[in-house]
C-alpha cells in the first residue's frame, strides 16, 4: 500500500514497530519530530476541510496510529515530508 503523498507503507503492518520522522519547512530552517512505536493501524479517513476545496468539502489524510513504548497512543498526519522507518 502506497499513500497518497507517495510514503511507501508496504512494509508497515499492524505490528510492526518503526521510527516517523515529520519536518515542517520554514523560512530559515527546518523543524522536526521523531515518534517511534509499533502500528496499530494505517488508514486514509476523511476530514472536513473548508480550505481544501474538495469535493463535497471532504479531503482525505493518510493517518498512521502508533502505541508507543510508556502505552501512549498517537495519530500521525502523514505527507510527503513524512519518512517511516522500519526497527
Amino acid at each position: 500500500m502506497t499513500s497518497s503523498h507517495g510514503t511507501a507503507v508496504t512494509t508497515i503492518t499492524p505490528g510492526t514497530r518503526v521510527r516517523v520522522t515529520q519536518q515542517v519547512p520554514q523560512v530559515e530552517q527546518v523543524w522536526s519530530t521523531t515518534v517511534e512505536g509499533t502500528v496499530v493501524r494505517f488508514r486514509q479517513a476523511k476530514t472536513g476541510s473548508w480550505f481544501a476545496h474538495a469535493h463535497g468539502d471532504q479531503l482525505w489524510l493518510d493517518r498512521l496510529e502508533l502505541r508507543k513504548a510508556d502505552g501512549e497512543l498517537v495519530t500521525l498526519n502523514l505527507d510527503h515530508y513524512s519518512q517511516i522507518e522500519p526497527l
